[in-house]
């Protein structure tokens, strides 16, 4: 999983080109993540990433780390 791509994509849904991402980070520490821009970016990285999501995988995210590890597993 390459975090570099992974933060261009959080760069890119929340227009924050300076934000920089950490595996504990959260929606409340990012101003602009709310649930609209949630669907827009886990759509954004299975785009970038070419992978699926599927329920499982998102209801258990409580923090970036975890839609890291999800990305891991997929091998992506």
């Amino acid at each position: 999983m390459d975090q570099t791509r992974l933060q261009k994509v959080f760069r890119d849904i929340f227009d924050e080109p300076a934000l920089v991402l950490r595996r504990d980070m959260t929606a409340a520490d990012v101003d602009a993540w709310d649930s609209l821009s949630h669907i827009a970016l886990l759509a954004a990285v299975e785009k970038e990433f070419g992978v699926r999501f599927n329920l499982a995988d998102v209801k258990g995210l409580k923090n970036v780390g975890d839609l890291m590890d999800v990305l891991e597993k997929k091998g992506a």
